[in-house]
């Protein structure tokens, strides 16, 4: 593979000291070999040796092809956990004023203490880097397998540094990594990708990639795991592109170590039988996370025609009965999850026939009511593009809205369109765009950009109605309809994000959160109010939020 490094593991007492680290000789080495000989790379920290953790991250230079295994501090993961909170750690690493498309930053692909232990739901990871759309910290987070496959190798999480001379992909197996040529690979879509890495490396491998979409530079693109798990938001798959990193393929067999396997087990037990309880699990089981629809359009919180209503007349066409009888053939669940509120769908005939995963909630609300379009076939093919041309279904669906309207105000015409009438209820136009944002073709080009820099761009008080916090489209809560909602979006570190806090549960679902204090944690039955309040309420829900993401 030319000058790419394979990792190796060496005795530890075959690690020579360093002069200017004061003679430490810690951590394991990776040797480079490329034109100079082995160039040696000596971490300066020890190893965590917590239960939960595999203790060690690799570092992965893409700009000279050089791979690093790192021991984690304990004290490091005693402070920051896992997943975001350990990503956005190492991003202090990142020079303040630094590209985020450019090789100073970097892009972090980081487990969770809980993270392949067997509790339940633990199966995510997160991806953190200085985001594209907003300019400062982002990260998104994903279910299904990978990120208990990636652990499984022996490694709680990688940083990808540099950029790479050409595409390449990154094979991780217990213990070892190579960079790989991904010539072949670029320019496929996430699903093809997928494909042809598990032919290359097998069965069980499993595939964290990018689409064209990445590859091009759409600022809202993603990446996609399992097929159709997506690490959505921020722009994730934007950075990656920007590396010309192509895939992380990951196969383990190692084992998680816990303190107190009984124990662990009794927990998991109990937690299981609470969810078993509980009415939200029945509902999701089924239909999907789209089953709060009725609720929240019911309340005037669906946004609608890019914010312009928050009812959406024809709900009853798209809502989660409408999915279940439409396109619905099957459910499944991630990692040790009870749940199942995944879909499996297919459209089986006409111009939007496809098979997928979903559409979740968001993609049904940003792809039809935000852009008037009633159709359950029509949102399901725009949701399988996104999945695999690899872009946020939220951002696609709200700068599609946002276009929208600006041609409907005169802001965008036909020239400026390439002869499209950008009507809102239009299913083909707003699959049309689906595909030209993906490839930055025509006004796509623009699309690409999202909605802060298109209102930016287009002037003309196309501002007033660009609906974004911090440069990151809303989610499909119209906080018009419940006001904590709004002070979420304002004060979440990565912008109009409706995981960060999730007072949705409380405001639209009208179910307690059982991670706050007792004084708060009841649903609430003014959702009008402005009560100081919910200022306490939207805090502890964000740092609960950030713990529970923490663990996995």
């Amino acid at each position: 593979m030319g000058s790419f490094p394979r990792l190796v593991n060496l005795p530890d007492n075959d690690q020579p000291t360093r002069p200017e680290l004061g003679g430490q000789r810690p951590g394991r080495i990776l040797p480079h070999e490329g034109r100079n000989g082995v160039n040696f790379f000596y971490p300066t920290v020890k190893k965590t040796t917590l239960p939960g953790y595999m203790g060690k991250l690799l570092r992965v230079d893409l700009s000279h092809g050089k791979i690093v295994e790192e021991e984690i501090k304990e004290t490091e993961v005693r402070k920051f956990l896992g997943c975001r909170g350990l990503g956005a750690r190492y991003l202090f690493e990142v020079r303040k004023g630094a590209d985020p498309l450019g090789p100073e930053n970097k892009l972090i692909f980081m487990t969770g203490l809980l993270t392949g232990t067997g509790f339940p739901t633990a199966g995510r990871y997160d991806v953190v880097s200085k985001s594209p759309q907003t300019g400062f910290y982002g990260h998104a987070n994903s279910a299904g397998f990978w990120g208990v496959d990636f652990k499984r190798t022996g490694f709680d999480g990688i940083i990808f540094e540099g950029i790479s001379p050409k595409p390449v992909y990154l094979f991780v197996e217990d213990g070892r990594a190579e960079l790989r040529d991904a010539k072949h690979l670029w320019g496929k879509g996430v699903h093809e990708t997928t494909r042809m890495l598990k032919e290359e490396l097998g069965e069980r491998v499993n595939v964290a990639a990018i689409g064209p979409a990445g590859e091009n530079l759409v600022r809202y693109a993603s990446i996609l795991n399992d097929y159709n798990r997506a690490a959505g938001r921020c722009g994730m798959g934007t950075v990656m592109g920007s590396k010309k990193l192509k895939a992380v393929a990951v196969r383990g067999t190692k084992k998680v170590e816990v303190a107190d396997p009984d124990g662990l087990k009794e927990l998991t037990r109990e937690v299981i039988e609470l969810a078993n309880q509980n009415v939200l699990k029945a509902s999701l089981e089924t239909f999907g996370t789209n089953s709060g629809f009725d609720l929240v359009n019911a309340m005037g919180g669906m946004p609608t025609r890019n914010w312009q209503e928050g009812v959406f007349p024809a709900g009853e066409k798209i809502n989660g009965p409408a999915l279940s009888d439409k396109v619905l053939v099957g459910t499944k669940g991630c990692y040790v999850c009870p749940i199942h509120c995944a879909r499996l769908s297919e459209v089986k005939s006409g111009p939007y026939a496809c098979k997928t995963e979903g559409p979740e909630y968001e993609s049904v609300g940003a792809l039809g009511p935000m852009c008037g379009v009633d159709s359950m076939e029509a949102i399901t093919y725009a949701h399988h593009l996104c999945n695999d041309y690899g872009m946020d279904t939220i951002s696609t669906g709200s700068t599609i809205a946002f276009a929208m309207e600006c041609f409907e105000k005169g802001i965008l015409t036909k020239e400026d369109t390439g002869g499209l009438e950008l009507r809102f209820g239009d299913a083909d136009t707003m699959v049309k765009l689906v595909h030209l944002i993906a490839r930055r073709e025509g006004i796509g080009n623009l699309l690409a950009e999202g909605t802060k820099r298109m209102s930016e761009k287009l002037g003309k008080g196309s501002e007033r109605f660009a609906m974004h916090s911090k440069g990151l489209e809303f989610a499909a809560y119209d906080p018009r309809a419940a006001k904590i909602v709004g002070l979420a979006y304002a004060t979440s570190n990565r912008g109009g994000c409706h995981i960060n806090a999730y007072v949705q549960l409380q405001a639209f679902i009208g179910a307690p959160q059982p991670l706050l204090p007792e004084d708060i944690r009841e649903p609430f039955f003014d959702p009008l109010s402005e009560d100081p309040i919910l200022g306490r309420v939207v805090k502890e829900t964000e740092d609960a939020y950030a713990f529970v993401e923490a663990l996995g």
